[in-house]
């Protein structure tokens, strides 16, 4: 259904592996999307306190971020299709082991050993492996479309996975069950996913391999100071991106406005769903003007409307520009990803997805909690100002050092 219904979105050139990743990535993004709720509620439920809550949630970001480092620079070693058929094992033995298992110390090794995602974005193992392997199922100048295909794909399955997310705790609610075992459900079909997406991978063509190097020194021995650069750059974009995630967005505008949990949930909602098709428009932009300028001048007036929604006085006008950012902010995305993928040789591919990927989860990771120290001394929003002008910065660096830089499609 899915295929069919965005079959008119494909570019000409994608491949029969490219409708089977987006479904993969769809497949994943409603997992992501569900436990990301449930793991916060099933945790307290099972008697957690909010400590453990947090270590168990910076396990995950840590051992993924580790875990996706050392596959990504020896996937082209391993094969894609194996790391991929792999990584759905270990997210089937991670869902089995949140469902079996109540102790801190063993769910704690789950959650640094496993897949589990807390995060609104993709922050796993799969993500270098299917950006590089998506950059092999599509001649370049439809990279950034497919992109686009890729991101919006995994977050309107997402966004569903959230609403799912609150089924288990209504039908505990309706039927006088006790609420850990109903939450526990939701960890049984994370790994029901897994086991689906295992069934699509395993259908992939050896196409999306590339041809193995007999003799290498290093995963990145072509690209490595480029690639390492924009990693670099791509950090300092991430970490002011920590300072105004979802949460602390939310957090600021109950504390500011004294906006209703409803309201909110609407406003993010409205949100999200101008991300995505925003996304879309990135592909026609890049084609017209370039991947570099597509980022840099979707992503400046963005910024430039969050450091202005911190200073609005009414809730109405604060919301009102951050959802102007958002029809802006996530067009850089998809250009972003598919210019990495079009600088580097294919061989290299999977290595500068993840080093350009694991950086910045964990530079997003720095940032919370400065921010929250911020909003409890203030309810102004200081934590806006420091990400959009951090975003700014980055901004600018990426178009005076990498304009110049274009790709073999836009040169």
């Amino acid at each position: 259904m899915m295929q069919s219904s965005l079959n008119g979105w494909f570019p000409q050139s994608a491949t029969l592996d490219a409708r089977r990743l987006l479904a993969t990535r769809a497949l994943r993004g409603l997992a992501d999307g569900a436990v990301s709720v449930l793991l916060p509620g099933y945790l307290t439920a099972i008697g957690f306190s909010p400590l453990r809550v947090g270590a168990i949630v910076f396990g995950t970001l840590l051992g993924s971020a580790a875990l996706t480092l050392w596959v990504g620079l020896a996937t082209d070693r391993l094969g894609r299709r194996r790391v991929l058929l792999a990584a759905c094992a270990l997210m089937l033995l991670t869902g089995i082991g949140f469902a079996v298992t109540v102790s801190f110390w063993p769910l704690f090794v789950v959650a640094v050993v496993g897949t589990l995602n807390p995060s609104a974005g993709d922050v796993s193992l799969f993500l270098p492996v299917e950006q590089a392997t998506l950059a092999e199922a599509a001649e370049p100048r439809d990279l950034t479309q497919m992109f686009a295909l890729y991101n919006v794909a995994g977050a309107f399955a997402g966004a569903f996975g959230a609403l799912a997310s609150g089924v288990p705790a209504i039908l505990a609610t309706r039927h006088g069950w006790a609420l850990a075992p109903a939450l526990r459900s939701g960890f049984v079909a994370y790994s029901i996913l897994a086991v689906v997406a295992f069934s699509v991978y395993w259908r992939l063509s050896p196409a999306v391999e590339v041809e193995r190097q007999p003799v290498k020194t290093a995963p990145l021995a072509k690209s490595r100071a480029i690639v390492y650069r924009l990693s670099a750059l791509f950090s300092i974009d991430s970490f002011g991106g920590g300072f105004a995630i979802q949460s602390l967005l939310a957090l600021w505008l109950f504390r500011r406005f004294n906006l209703s949990v409803q309201m909110a949930g609407a406003f993010f909602f409205a949100a999200g769903i101008l991300g995505s098709f925003s996304q879309f428009v990135s592909a026609a932009l890049a084609a017209r003007f370039g991947r570099i300028n597509t980022m840099v001048f979707s992503h400046l007036p963005a910024n430039a409307m969050l450091i202005l929604a911190a200073l609005m006085p009414t809730p109405g006008l604060a919301m009102g520009l951050l959802l102007l950012r958002s029809s802006m902010s996530q067009m850089d995305v998809p250009a972003r990803q598919s210019y990495v993928m079009a600088v580097v040789p294919p061989e290299e591919r999977a290595a500068a997805a993840t080093v350009t990927n694991v950086p910045r989860s964990l530079a997003s990771a720095l940032a919370p909690l400065p921010a929250g120290a911020m909003l409890t001394h203030s309810s102004f929003g200081w934590p806006l100002i420091c990400a959009g002008g951090l975003k700014i910065i980055y901004d600018v660096l990426l178009l005076i050092q990498f304009r110049a830089v274009k790709p073999s499609d836009e040169a």
